[in-house]
């Protein structure tokens, strides 16, 4: 159970606070303060290849926003010094286990929380190194804003985004699971081979602009960029003295890169997500569960409201189950909207009738289980020895929280450019809908109707090739 514990452990990235016991079944008793907290919640997920710098960064968001004390602080640098690695104290803040610190990388998705008078942020610190994309992943996958961290240093901007680097298939995977807003952290600005060259961050975003292009992102309405120091702590909350870096004011006052805020925190908090229903009919992808005096349910409400004494339909099974309490960040409330992580307890099931990959649903609008669906794919990175995609093609398919095999049934047609035509296998970069079939029944939606459950990305031998979207539930034959 190990995501289960690290959910649980996020409540310690904050210092000195010990978990409270899950509780009682009644949750009337939740403090008015949570049930009253009326401003919006935001995932945010940090993604970027392996060292630049996202531990760091989200360690100086949790310290600039006095969720981590200095003494914390201190404890870590003293212990980051006696493993010889100086710059790396805030990035103890994410990392919480041995392997991580004596690493310095991040595998599990760590958690950590904070807010500003606007929002409250949880951050899933997603990890960067290669071996571990399953884990960001499911980290993504319950994301609204991804932040891509970029270092500026010379020759580490370049290294993550050669064939094989990991900026590239961060960035598409985000995308794909659902992440609304991009913001591009170009980091380590104080480097000595940068210094806050006006010169070097321009390089960065004019070489990315087109690859995010390329992802399916807007750039103009879904793309900020920023240069910070995440060592420093500049431009995250307060802006970067004049006099290191005279022409950032500037730029953000013109406008340039569609980023009118001058800092990384002011830039969050003015991102307006839309799409967020209350009324819909429930819909929360499971993204773990455990036994602790009951079944619980860890997951993120993507539609719908949940409030504890409802009935809830766990889809694809149809089971139906009693909430008997609902936790946000380890506090138990009376109700959870669109948006927030929820721990919930559920009545009336045991821990084998809830997997990673269910949906709780509204009883009466359950959600759609299929094994056959029609979906649009963008051929994005094919396999060098399995360059060809046609019938009998076989993957792993990611969506919201499942992960199981696929094979293609049928190729309908293949689009090239603006060419569409009856075609029995696609190559890489090329458009396909295709039929898709799953070996037992997965809960999907078409990505017309809720996006957040009809999106999905083809794994292949741990590399992304496809993203795509489900446009046609299929009825099973008989």
């Amino acid at each position: 159970h190990l995501e289960a514990d690290e959910a649980e452990d996020a409540g310690d990235a904050e210092g000195a606070d010990t978990l409270a016991p899950l509780p009682a079944a009644d949750a009337r008793g939740a403090s008015p303060a949570a049930e009253l907290d009326a401003r919006e919640h935001v995932n945010l997920v940090f993604i970027g290849h392996v060292d630049a710098g996202k531990s760091t960064l989200s360690g100086n968001l949790l310290y600039v926003t006095g969720h981590v004390d200095q003494r914390t602080i201190d404890r870590y640098d003293r212990e980051a010094k006696q493993r010889n690695r100086d710059s790396w104290f805030l990035a103890f803040i994410m990392d919480t286990n041995e392997e991580e610190r004596a690493k310095g990388k991040t595998v599990e998705v760590g958690r950590a929380h904070f807010s500003t008078e606007a929002k409250r942020y949880t951050i899933l610190d997603a990890p960067g190194h290669k071996s571990y994309v399953p884990n960001m992943i499911s980290g993504a996958a319950q994301a609204d804003v991804g932040i891509l961290v970029i270092s500026a240093r010379r020759g580490e901007f370049e290294t993550g985004f050669e064939r094989g680097g990991q900026t590239r298939e961060h960035a598409l995977l985000a995308k794909t699971l659902g992440v609304r807003f991009l913001v591009v952290v170009i980091n380590k600005m104080d480097e000595p081979s940068v210094e806050w060259a006006q010169e070097r961050f321009d390089e960065c975003v004019t070489k990315l602009k087109p690859f995010l292009k390329s992802c399916g992102y807007a750039i103009k309405k879904d793309v900020r960029f920023v240069p910070v120091s995440g060592l420093t702590g500049d431009n995250i909350l307060r802006e970067v003295d004049p006099a290191v870096c005279p022409w950032w004011r500037p730029m953000v006052d013109a406008g340039a890169h569609n980023t009118t805020t001058p800092t990384l925190l002011s830039c969050l908090d003015g991102l307006v997500l839309s799409g967020r229903d209350p009324d819909a009919p429930l819909r929360i992808p499971v993204l773990d569960r455990y036994f602790e005096r009951g079944t619980i349910g860890l997951g993120k409400v993507e539609s719908g409201t949940l409030r504890v004494g409802d009935s809830v339909r766990i889809m694809p099974t149809g089971t139906t189950a009693r909430i008997d309490a609902v936790e946000i960040n380890e506090e138990g409330v009376p109700l959870a909207r669109p948006g927030e992580n929820v721990r919930v307890k559920l009545n009336g099931v045991g821990i084998e009738d809830v997997h990673k990959g269910f949906v709780l649903c509204a009883p009466t609008a359950p959600v759609a289980a299929v094994t056959t669906f029609r979906a649009q794919l963008a051929l994005v990175d094919m396999l060098e020895h399995r360059p060809i995609f046609s019938a009998g093609y076989e993957a792993m398919l990611h969506a919201h929280t499942v992960e199981v095999p696929v094979t293609v049934l049928r190729i309908l047609s293949v689009t090239v450019g603006t060419n569409t035509t009856r075609a029995r296998f696609a190559k890489q970069n090329q458009k396909v809908e295709c039929r898709l079939q799953v070996p037992q029944s997965i809960c999907l939606d078409t990505f017309e109707s809720m996006p957040q459950l009809g999106r999905f990305t083809l794994r292949d031998e741990g590399k992304t090739i496809a993203i795509g979207k489900v446009v046609e539930l299929l009825p099973a034959r008989p």
